[in-house]
């Protein structure tokens, strides 16, 4: 008999988890059907505007997660059940996907609207700075392989490093900046139908940020489970030999 027939039977995936994934396969070409077919181009910028319908959500749903990771880090120290440490570490690596996305999409746009790719905007810099401490969470994880001892040093990282987005979301009211204010506190800055286009895709990146991050705790549920195995199977082969 194999070793792999005597592995337990791993656990499904939750089950709202299909039903969101199709659900935000249709939100997002709802969104951007809506976004870019249906809504208007803008009088300044044209059809360059429309990059904000996914820039703004990508960076929401981004710094949604990280406090998510804050959370759930809490939880982590305060409960040490490693079913938050599992989530705090799928939902970082959605996070810093979609952070990457929210400076790339930036960068394209301020190329047009600034003269440039890149400057050193409160704005950018403070998100530059969010974006490479999870990194440095993520790296923290993979180069500690102590479970408990890993889960305790992310969750002090997880932590700390939330001080950071508050400092984002605020740097262009704290500063002088190019970037414009949040598109929520421009008071009759974007007509409805504008405002119609950045809901639907908020709620579009919502769903999908829900579903990406499902899965990423469901497959690291599955690496716990198959590691416990493995090291079942080892201590009963070493038993054996004694």
């Amino acid at each position: 008999m194999s070793k792999a027939s005597n592995m337990p039977e791993m656990p499904g995936p939750p089950r709202w988890l299909a039903p969101a994934g199709w659900a935000g396969l249709v939100a997002f070409i709802a969104a951007q059907v809506t976004g870019f077919l249906i809504s208007p181009p803008d009088r300044a910028m044209g059809n360059l505007q429309k990059i904000m319908y996914v820039h703004v959500p990508s960076a929401w749903v981004a710094m949604l997660g990280f406090f998510i990771v804050f959370v759930a880090s809490l939880l982590y120290l305060w409960r040490r059940d490693l079913k938050h440490d599992r989530l705090a570490a799928a939902t970082a690596e959605v996070s810093v996907l979609f952070t990457g996305l929210t400076l790339a999409l930036g960068s394209i746009w301020g190329r047009p609207t600034w003269g440039i790719w890149w400057t050193w905007d409160p704005r950018l810099t403070s998100t530059a700075i969010m974006l490479l401490i999870y990194v440095g969470y993520l790296a923290l994880r993979s180069f500690t392989e102590e479970e408990e001892r890993r889960a305790r040093w992310s969750a002090t990282v997880g932590i700390l490093g939330f001080l950071n987005v508050p400092i984002v979301y605020f740097s262009v009211k704290w500063w002088r900046t190019l970037h414009q204010v949040q598109t929520v506190d421009v008071t009759g800055a974007i007509g409805s139908s504008y405002a119609i286009s950045l809901l639907i895709n908020s709620v579009a990146f919502m769903i999908v940020f829900a579903w990406l991050v499902g899965m990423r705790t469901h497959v690291a549920g599955l690496e716990r489970h198959r590691e416990a195995w493995l090291e079942e199977q080892a201590l009963t082969r070493s038993e054996a030999h004694v």
